[in-house]
């Protein structure tokens, strides 16, 4: 392991020699400047992991250094010294970002002790970043499609609003990203995101989970616990698959919503929660609420802003940039080189209809990166991994103009559409993001007879 720099900043050449001597014994490296300005110089060449500054030198002082220092190096801790420091002096250094102040003379066994906290406080905060980036990497939303652009903008323009989100669409199209985005950017990003899986909780306990119960409420509640609401207060809560959750519960949250208050299980009043509710089902409420398994109530007060997210099928134009994500977060996960992937096993993946979606092509992409052997993928090993995806014939054919090839494709998609949308015209020219007079025209000149509506 690499020895700490110390950068040791003081105008009397004993105390620098004395410091530098300690540090040294006790395993640092220590890097010395007799000046302010020289300190500047040696912290750009250095790049210390540490300063310790005197307050009181000639020209540029120790409080003018700390104040250059953090804004080339705001991450760097600093460590003041000082003779006859006041405790505006003291605030002053506070303010600008020092980490603590001793006093000169200084004691080496106390200054030791402080480096040490220093440094260990300064790498879990380096620490801390760096899962804070691995984090905000997993739930990165990755996409240029058509879908994907109109709801960036729906994120975009809903974030900064406390209203009620409603997410809908299959599982593992990335639902939770999208209730993380609209946190992280709105007014309340500061405060908690709270997540509950309503489909992972027995409906006994529903109500426990969101509200919180005291102590003695039920059998087995040895103390009080707060529910999600609470934990949620100043923040985001997001309820995933809340088609599952029972009606009593429904007309709980419903009585939150409005009123923005909740009462624990066995409790005696309510308590005042400022919460932004997301939630996001799998399910058609519609056809829930027919069928009596969900409040109509409660439906419309979530869908003040409604977001669907499609299945990966229907945007495979993004299925090569969510491989190279995969790609690089598997490799860093496993602590393996970067690998590549040829273009003809990316050709093979988006000819898969990735039932489980988003969250399955993450799946496959580890297992590629932990079980290919060369430094790129190639079709052979994403063919081994998708058993189900047959080889497609290519529409080359000798002695066909490149015209007629280009037609019979165009022939086979229009046709396959035209099937999937139950013969319909005007909702395959939407589906194909067409004009529908553009389509007609393109039928007839294909043979296809536009009567099949």
């Amino acid at each position: 392991m690499a020895q700490p720099t110390i950068l040791i900043v003081d105008d009397e050449p004993h105390i620098l020699s004395t410091l530098k001597r300690a540090l040294e014994l006790e395993g640092y490296r220590a890097v010395v400047a007799g000046s302010g300005a020289l300190a500047l110089e040696r912290a750009a060449q250095e790049a210390p992991e540490l300063a310790l500054l005197d307050v009181a030198m000639p020209e540029l002082d120790g409080l003018e250094v700390l104040r250059r220092l953090k804004e080339a190096s705001p991450e760097l801790p600093a460590i003041m010294m000082s003779g006859h420091a006041s405790i505006e002096t003291a605030v002053r250094a506070t303010k600008l970002g020092a980490f603590d102040f001793v006093e000169k003379p200084v004691s080496t066994e106390k200054l030791l002790i402080t480096i040490d906290n220093a440094l260990k406080l300064s790498r879990l905060h380096r620490e801390n970043l760096e899962l804070r980036r691995r984090a905000e990497g997993d739930f990165e939303m990755i996409g240029r499609s058509a879908a994907m652009r109109q709801i960036f903008d729906t994120i975009r323009k809903a974030a900064p609003s406390d209203a009620s989100v409603l997410i809908t669409g299959p599982n593992g199209t990335g639902k939770e990203l999208v209730a993380r985005a609209l946190h992280q950017h709105s007014k309340r990003t500061a405060g908690p995101f709270v997540k509950l899986n309503c489909a992972a909780i027995p409906q006994e306990l529903i109500e426990s989970e969101l509200f919180g119960h005291e102590k003695g409420a039920f059998t087995g509640a040895t103390q009080m616990r707060r529910g999600k609401f609470e934990q949620a207060h100043g923040g985001t809560l997001f309820l995933d698959e809340i088609g599952d959750m029972s009606l009593g519960a429904q007309a709980k949250v419903l009585r939150a919503l409005e009123e923005r208050e909740i009462e624990r299980v066995g409790g005696s009043g309510p308590i005042v929660v400022d919460v932004r509710l997301i939630a996001a089902t799998n399910k058609e409420l519609a056809k829930e609420i027919e069928a009596q398994r969900f409040r109509e109530d409660l439906y419309h007060r979530l869908l003040v802003v409604p977001i669907a997210v499609p299945p990966l099928r229907e945007r495979r134009e993004d299925l090569p940039a969510l491989v190279e994500h995969f790609l690089r977060q598997a490799c860093a996960a496993n602590d393996r080189r970067l690998k590549g992937i040829e273009p003809a096993a990316v050709s093979l993946l988006m000819q898969y209809d990735w039932p489980g979606n988003v969250r399955e092509l993450k799946n496959l992409t580890a297992r590629l990166v932990i079980l290919a052997g060369g430094e790129s993928i190639s079709e052979e090993e994403v063919r081994a991994c998708l058993p189900s995806v047959k080889p497609v014939a290519t529409a080359y054919r000798r002695g066909i103009a490149l015209r007629e090839l280009v037609a019979t494709a165009e022939r086979e998609i229009i046709l396959r559409a035209l099937e999937a949308n139950a013969g319909q015209v005007s909702k395959t020219a939407s589906e194909l993001q067409v004009e529908r007079s553009h389509l007609y025209k393109k039928m007839r000149s294909l043979g296809i007879d536009p009567r099949a509506e």
